[in-house]
C-alpha cells in the first residue's frame, strides 16, 4: 500500500499506474476518507511525468457499491453550518472533477458491479471497461436524493437525455452487455478480464505520442464538457436540502436496513 493512503492502493510500473479502492468489507464504499484519498492520488498523477495512463479499479469482485450511507447523515445533521454542510455534499463533485481533470488517459475497470458514487466516479473517467457479468446502476432518487456529483451532465452527454433519465429518474439497472449497447461502457471482457483489458487499453494509448495524446484529451473534453460545470455546480445543494426531507430520511435508513454483509445491494 502507497505511503500515506489507507483506503486505496497505488501501483506504478511501465508508466501506467493503477489505483484500486480497498475497502472491500464495505464493498469498496466510498466514505468521506476514501473521497479525500482519491482527490489526493488524482492531484499526484496528474503531477507525474513518468505516468501516461491510470487505471481506476475496486479490490475484491465488485468496483463500488457507491457513496458510503452511514456518511449521509451529514447531509442532513442541522448541527452543522451550512457551509459546513455545503463541504461535505461537494466532496463527490470534487472527486468527479479531480478525476475527470487527470492530464493522463483514464480507464475504470469494473468487475461486479459499479453503482450511484461509484458509477458517478468512472463516468468522471475517459473510458470504462467491465466483465460481463457485471452490472451498473444509478439507485440515488430511489433512496431520496438527486443524482450529483456532475454526473447528470455527463450522462447527457454520453447517451442523450432519454437513456439518461432512465438511469436517473428510473434508477434502471444496466447489465454490461447491455450498457456497452448504449453506450455507458466502451469495452466489455470476459467475467474477472477487465483490468487486464483496461491494461490493454491503456498499452494502446501509451504506444502513441504522450503529449499529443494529452493535448488532445483536453481538447475533447474542453468540448465535451464546456457547459458542465454551469449544470452541475449546484447539485450540492439540492442533496443537502432534499436529504433534510422526511421522504429522503425515511428511504436511507429503509435501504440501512437492507444491507446485510456481502450483499450486492444498491448503494447511493
Amino acid at each position: 500500500m502507497q505511503a500515506g493512503y489507507e483506503n486505496l492502493k497505488l501501483e506504478v510500473a511501465d508508466r501506467c499506474a493503477v489505483v484500486t479502492l480497498d475497502r472491500p468489507a464495505a464493498r469498496n464504499a466510498l466514505s468521506s476518507r476514501l473521497m479525500r484519498e482519491l482527490i489526493a492520488v488524482a492531484r499526484e498523477l496528474g503531477e507525474r511525468d513518468d505516468v501516461d495512463a491510470v487505471i481506476l479499479t475496486g479490490a475484491a469482485r465488485f468496483f463500488s457499491a457507491g457513496a458510503d450511507l452511514d456518511d449521509a447523515r451529514a447531509w442532513a445533521d442541522a448541527s452543522l453550518s451550512i457551509s459546513e454542510r455545503r463541504r461535505i455534499t461537494a466532496t463527490g463533485y470534487r472527486l468527479c472533477r479531480a478525476w475527470e481533470e487527470i492530464p493522463q488517459v483514464t480507464i475504470a475497470a469494473i468487475e461486479g458491479y459499479a453503482v450511484g458514487g461509484g458509477l458517478a466516479l468512472a463516468l468522471a473517467c475517459d473510458w470504462r471497461v467491465a466483465g460481463e457479468d457485471a452490472f451498473v446502476s444509478l439507485p440515488e432518487i430511489s433512496l431520496g436524493i438527486p443524482l450529483t456529483w456532475g454526473t447528470i451532465p455527463r450522462l447527457v452527454n454520453l447517451l442523450g437525455p432519454a437513456r439518461a433519465k432512465r438511469l436517473t429518474i428510473l434508477c434502471e439497472r444496466f447489465a454490461a452487455p447491455q450498457a456497452l449497447e448504449i453506450g455507458l461502457l466502451d469495452y466489455v471482457a470476459a467475467s474477472g478480464g477487465a483490468l487486464a483489458l483496461a491494461r490493454e487499453v491503456a498499452a494502446r494509448a501509451m504506444s502513441m505520442p504522450p503529449a499529443v495524446v494529452r493535448m488532445s484529451k483536453e481538447s475533447i473534453n474542453a468540448v465535451a464538457t464546456a457547459l458542465n460545470h454551469a449544470a452541475g455546480y449546484m447539485a450540492h445543494d439540492q442533496i443537502a436540502l432534499a436529504a433534510a426531507s422526511a421522504e429522503s430520511r425515511a428511504a436511507r435508513e429503509a435501504a440501512l436496513r437492507r444491507k446485510r454483509p456481502g450483499s450486492r445491494g444498491d448503494g447511493g
